[in-house]
């Protein structure tokens, strides 16, 4: 997909698709922290429609723990953003940060590491979905 992200079409409506994005990352440990409605957003800032777009901002507190721990302004690259979004043909796609393409930027073994056990529990979100 990217240098920055994988993901995958799911072929099923794009509140559904949402609902069960958010029920697999709890099944991870990953909290939402943050929705933001893109679609929505650019609809009352510039009257522009656009397709469904939504960025999940998903925490796993253990995880966020021990990263924060090792690189106290690693929170710049938190939370781990998750997109669930339909294009201009109707299809929906959810979309994830690669942690270990954005944590590569921190020198340090332990959050090489960590980044490696966080796409592993991301990779596992896509493959329920």
């Amino acid at each position: 997909m990217s240098k920055y992200g994988f993901g995958k079409v799911v072929d099923m409506p794009f509140d559904k698709v949402l609902e069960r994005a958010v029920a697999a990352l709890q099944a991870e440990g990953f909290g939402v922290l943050t929705d933001i409605d893109v679609a929505m957003t650019m609809k009352k800032k510039l009257n522009a429609d656009m397709p469904p777009y939504r960025i999940l901002g998903a925490c796993n507190p253990p995880l966020a723990h021990r990263a924060l721990s090792n690189e106290p302004s690693i929170g710049l690259l938190l939370p781990c953003n998750v997109v669930v979004r339909e294009d201009d043909s109707g299809v929906v796609h959810v979309e994830f940060m690669d942690p270990q393409a954005v944590l590569d930027l921190v020198d340090k073994p332990e959050i090489a590491e960590l980044a490696g056990e966080v796409k592993q529990r991301l990779e596992r979100v896509m493959q329920a979905l």
